[in-house]
């Protein structure tokens, strides 16, 4: 195997971060960060026209040694055909959990990669048949977050070799190659906030695929930069997974999962092209204002050699240099008054321009908060009030006399931790309530763990403990009669009030609803 050579190769581009909010208009702090490539070199086999096949083996890699594969490679009408069996592959994500999925490559001589096929391993094998266009190539299989990645990450589990099955005319030419270094897809977040999916088995892989591609986009950027492809992209999320809810059958949930990747690479791609011109454009207004300053410097070395020739011409006549001194004098304090009128009106385009600022935070505030509350509503009955954004959920949520939260509405809670985890800065106010079934002070008690159980499963999901309260309410307020079964069952509930300053509802002291 080829020793992998890191190329000090630095990609300096501009990214959205999802923990802090970029106000718009006026400077903007925009963190820059640092994407390391690394290279590598394989073998490339030219397949000439053979008329037949020829076999090629694979080997695994340092990363997965005990795995395999085979390949059957023929030519035919300037497409060649690959057959390919993989075995004792493991899961992708004993990586990391950004990665679902493993990818086969095609790499020519010059180091150009081509995206062949997903390879989906079951037990640990695989079987793919696919096309290239290529006639010198070598192959290499890569773990990848999902399908349609456009560059090989660096977690590369297999690589073809020669053995004595291969035949023909067979041209052997190192390929040297450039991977994205592992932990590229994740640059704009902490690692520890990069949380293991639950992979079902019945639910499709690519509805999973699709969940980490939209969320990788938004980690580049997409939502700033790319920010019609970006909503296209969860639109299609959305849409595969209310088919996988509603049972409507793999195939829609398969076709519309792997749109909905393929929008959102498209989107990170175009974010991460937008941040690179941005940057470049920043770059350029840096050395015009650089040069701006050097000519300034140079106007006033002119006037200072001015000034001297000036002063020695008055050295020559006394009754001149008065005269000149005067002329100084009054164009002195021409020059103060223009610049105390400068300042002045300076100072009051900076008071405009804070007072600009002021209503565009409070706006963009506004904004952030309706997004969250049709974010909220989507998943759940939400709505506004003085203490915030009050998220209610009842029903099924407890069983009488208990804490522990159901399935169905750890899902759900998962839903609204995802959706607040975007909200760098919000407060999360948990208060719990209980039917009027057993005594005041023990349904006081419930309450309070049932809050709780709520508040350590938000926590669990990712949000800072910091952010999030619990408070039991007991028996009060409720919102049914307790008369009823399905009555008792609405009062055992618990409302998600979410408040803060950065979507302008301040937080308040814990009180009942009302």
């Amino acid at each position: 195997m080829e020793k992998a050579v890191r190329i000090a190769l630095t990609i300096l581009f501009v990214a959205t971060s999802l923990w802090a909010q970029t106000p718009q208009g006026g400077n903007q702090n925009v963190p820059v960060y640092r994407v390391e490539v690394v290279g590598r070199t394989i073998k490339a086999v030219n397949y000439r026209p053979l008329g037949g096949s020829t076999k090629i083996a694979f080997r695994g890699t340092s990363l997965m040694a005990t795995a395999s594969g085979k390949a059957t490679v023929s030519n035919r009408q300037s497409v060649t055909y690959v057959q390919v069996e993989f075995r004792d592959l493991k899961p992708p994500s004993t990586f990391g959990p950004e990665y679902l999925t493993y990818v086969l490559w095609a790499i020519t001589p010059d180091g150009h990669p081509t995206n062949v096929a997903e390879v989906i391993p079951h037990d640990g094998k695989a079987t793919i048949e696919a096309t290239v266009n290529l006639q010198a190539f070598g192959m290499v299989v890569t773990a990848e977050p999902y399908f349609a990645v456009r560059m090989p990450s660096d977690v590369v589990v297999l690589e073809n070799e020669v053995t004595k099955d291969t035949v023909g005319k067979i041209e052997e030419v190192d390929a040297k190659y450039q991977l994205l270094q592992r932990g590229g897809y994740i640059q704009t977040v902490a690692r520890n906030e990069v949380q293991p999916r639950q992979i079902s088995p019945k639910v499709p892989l690519a509805l999973y695929e699709a969940e980490n591609a939209v969320q990788i986009a938004g980690w580049a950027g997409a939502e700033q930069h790319a920010s019609d492809t970006y909503q296209k992209a969860q639109q299609l999320l959305k849409q595969a997974q209310d088919y996988e809810a509603r049972k409507a059958g793999n195939k829609p949930v398969i076709m519309t999962a792997r749109e909905a990747v393929q929008t959102a690479e498209d989107a990170r791609t175009i974010a991460i092209r937008t941040a690179q011109e941005q940057e470049a454009a920043q770059e350029r207004q840096a050395a015009a204002e650089r040069t701006a300053r050097a000519q300034a410097q140079a106007q006033q070395a002119a006037q200072a050699q001015a000034q001297a020739e000036q002063a020695q011409q008055q050295a020559q006549a006394q009754a001149e240099q008065q005269r000149q001194q005067a002329e100084a004098e009054q164009q002195r304090l021409q020059q103060q008054a223009e610049q105390q009128r400068q300042q002045a009106e300076q100072a009051r385009q900076q008071a405009q321009q804070a007072q600009q600022r002021a209503q565009q935070a409070e706006t963009e505030k506004t904004q952030m908060r309706d997004r969250l509350l049709q974010q909220l509503n989507s998943i759940l009955q939400t709505r506004q009030t003085n203490r915030g954004l009050v998220v209610t959920m009842s029903q099924v949520l407890f069983e009488t006399g208990q804490a522990t939260l159901h399935g169905q509405t750890r899902e759900t809670l998962a839903k609204v931790a995802g959706v607040l985890l975007t909200y760098p800065g919000v407060k999360v106010e948990v208060d719990g309530y209980t039917d009027n079934t057993g005594g005041e002070e023990v349904n006081q008690e419930l309450s309070e763990k049932r809050a709780d159980a709520v508040d350590s499963f938000l926590v669990q999901q990712g949000l800072p403990a910091g952010t999030v309260t619990a408070h039991g309410f007991g028996e009060s307020n409720p919102v049914a009669p307790n008369d009823t079964a399905m009555g008792r069952a609405m009062n055992r509930r618990v409302e998600i009030v979410v408040s803060g300053d950065v979507i302008g509802i301040p937080v308040s002291s814990p009180t009942a609803s009302r």
